[in-house]
């Protein structure tokens, strides 16, 4: 066991709890998803595994967070970046210091070792024999493969690792905060919405690379997906307690609604033998000859009160949105030809696609994928206009009134309150119907008259929806509007879309909402724009199918060229003569690197060995061959490689 909490508490204020009574355990393997409301206290609940805060005193004074002597936890914060000075490069090397001391220590010993003798070379040799093995063990000749591997995977391959820390946006230097916590492979990786400035590419990746992680993972996570996934048990918590389920994030759902359903059932039950119970006592409580029967039911009664299925828990309320529109428009929607997608202004000004050309027609659902950085939401804001274009055309048919979801809420006035932003574009409505709007998406109470710059990512998106509900436009543009809400929402406003029976255009990563809602998939990649029909799901089979056909081709192609190649008879004596050469060649090279790695392994062997120890001259050219072997080794390794 690697970590066990047990009956811990946590208050807001004095006594307001935010946690009550927690305990779980995480085993090493473990891969759990804890998920629950905005604002349940996730958060606070990883602070306290990871010691940032501390619990409360608990009412039985039980309370504990064990953690085993040897395990070492990596926590990944929500908004967590590096602010460093170092290089991309530094910062990477950084988890492998250890190795990497090991390995000047090492060359430091192979330089002195022929200088010393006596006990001082038995030490040395001893010493050198001991990280040597460390070394090889954890595979320290092969950093630079890991420190690759992470970083291409998270969407970093082509970055320059001169580069400063400091100079990475907000996003960047979270990622690269999450590929040095992979490279450091801690114990238990303890992750807050690792997957909030992921790609899609780089979230498949990181869902694969934690599935094969060796120690335990817990993630607070809305990305449904990625906890289906990846997760083996899911924590809930939710009214302060929490509630392990065994599976998926679909596991759960299906084992929550069954509790419920089953709850329902036995208190309904147990409600019908409360109501006989108490009109038996009701009636026999003054006989005589009943007294007895009726006391004995009253304490059966009390039992059943006090120990008995606890009413299900209504719910919380859920936002309403709903999402109309006034008149349909042309069937042609939208004509995009051979528009450039740019961003900055002057010198700064940067081509992201050259040429971009896409229709839309009326009722699609046409979600648009691609790495991040490749232009997505520039595109829908070139297509609504707030994005300059030097060439082509976007033409919107007439009668279409566009409604605009900004991921980043740019559209929204920090310095007004939530209340003031819905009179300012709707100055006729009173406040009542302002407040019956808000209260619909859970913007209520003294709420309304907060700045929207102190929301929550979660309340300026309900903000946003807000509005486009009055908006009715009959084509929405949606730019991520999953980002920042809870599951509860997320399944809302999924209904609403699908419900929604005009126009959309999508940018998203969620792969839940768009197999629920996509009819085409656009994507955007280096190589230009693809179109796919169907939802995601029907586009990650046909981008398999073009892989396997590709790979057809391939072989068709290279069987192809072996027919064309001339039969061995009829090869001049010259190309027999180059093929024999060649062949000789690669035997040598495989037969060399096969002498290396066997001499290199009696090396160490010898090295180890207390003669050896004694004769610092043996030991001195011992040491200076094997370097020298390695070195050669590398050599050979790379030209069989390029062979």
């Amino acid at each position: 066991m690697l970590v066990s909490v047990e009956h811990i508490w946590k208050y807001f204020e004095a006594d307001i709890p935010i946690l009550e009574d927690i305990s779980f355990s995480i085993e090493r393997g473990d891969r759990i998803g804890l998920i629950g409301v905005n604002g349940c206290g996730k958060t606070t609940l990883l602070q306290i595994l990871t010691d940032r805060i501390g619990f409360d005193p608990t009412p039985g004074g039980d309370g504990a967070v064990n953690i085993s002597r040897d395990c070492v936890i990596g926590y990944l914060e929500q908004n967590s970046g590096m602010v460093s000075e170092n290089t991309v490069d530094a910062e990477m090397h950084l988890p492998f210091s250890a190795f990497e001391d090991e390995y000047r220590r090492m060359t430091e010993l192979s330089e002195k070792m022929p200088e010393l003798s006596g006990e001082a070379l038995e030490r040395a040799s001893a010493e050198y024999a001991r990280l040597s093995s460390h070394y090889e063990a954890n595979d320290g000749y092969l950093t630079e493969v890991k420190i690759s591997t992470v970083l291409n995977g998270m969407g970093f391959s082509g970055i320059d690792r001169s580069r400063k820390i400091s100079s990475l946006s907000g996003g960047e230097r979270t990622r690269m905060a999450l590929c040095k916590l992979l490279l450091e492979a801690p114990d238990l990786l303890i992750l807050d919405e690792p997957t909030n400035h992921l790609d899609l590419d780089s979230t498949i990746w990181l869902e694969d690379y934690l599935s094969d992680y060796k120690g335990a993972v817990l993630t607070v996570s809305h990305n449904r997906s990625f906890l289906d996934k990846l997760c083996t048990r899911i924590i809930e918590l939710e009214d302060r307690k929490i509630r392990i389920y065994k599976g998926n994030y679909t596991d759960f759902v299906r084992q929550k609604k069954a509790d419920l359903e089953r709850q329902e059932k036995l208190y309904e039950q147990q409600q019908q033998k409360i109501k006989e119970l108490q009109f038996f006592i009701d009636k026999n409580r003054v006989s005589a000859t009943s007294a007895k029967q009726a006391k004995n039911k009253q304490h059966m009664l009390d039992r059943i009160v006090e120990e008995g299925v606890e009413k299900p828990k209504k719910p919380k309320k859920p936002p309403k949105i709903r999402l109309e529109y006034d008149i349909a428009p042309p069937k042609e929607v939208l004509e995009v030809s051979n528009v450039d997608i740019t961003v900055g202004e002057g010198e700064k000004q940067k081509t992201l696609i050259p040429s971009l050309s896409f229709e839309v027609r009326r009722g699609e659902k046409l979600g648009i994928i691609g790495p991040n950085g490749i232009g997505k939401s520039s595109i829908l804001k070139t297509i609504l206009g707030i994005n300059p274009h030097s060439r082509g055309s976007v033409r919107w048919a007439q009668n279409v009134k566009t409604a605009y979801f900004d991921q980043k809420n740019e559209q929204l006035d920090p310095r007004s309150t939530v209340i003031d932003e819905v009179h300012r574009r709707y100055p006729r409505m009173t406040d009542l119907e302002v407040r019956t709007l808000l209260g619909s998406v859970l913007l209520t109470g003294e709420n309304v008259y907060n700045p929207v710059r102190v929301l929550s990512g979660g309340e300026k998106t309900k903000l946003s929806f807000a509005l486009m509900m009055l908006k009715r436009g009959n084509v929405l543009i949606l730019d991520e509007p999953t980002n920042h809400l809870d599951s509860q929402t997320c399944e809302v406003l999924e209904s609403a879309l699908v419900e929604f029976d005009g126009t959309m255009i999508i940018v998203s990563h969620d792969r839940y909402l768009l197999n629920k809602i996509a009819t085409r998939i656009l994507e955007v990649s280096k190589d230009g724009v693809k179109s796919y029909q169907g939802n995601f799901d029907a586009y990650m089979a046909a981008k398999e199918l073009e892989r396997q056909e590709t790979e057809a081709e391939r072989l068709a192609l290279q069987a192809a060229q072996s027919k064309k190649e001339p039969k061995k008879q009829y090869r001049t004596r010259e190309q027999r003569s180059l093929d024999a050469k060649r062949k000789q060649d690669l035997k040598e090279l495989e037969d060399g690197i096969e002498a290396l790695e066997k001499e290199i392994a009696d090396i160490e062997q010898a090295i180890t060995e207390p003669e050896t120890a004694s004769d610092y001259q043996k030991m001195g050219k011992l040491c200076s061959r094997l370097e020298e072997a390695k070195a050669e080794l590398e050599e050979l390794m790379e030209k069989w490689v390029e062979f």
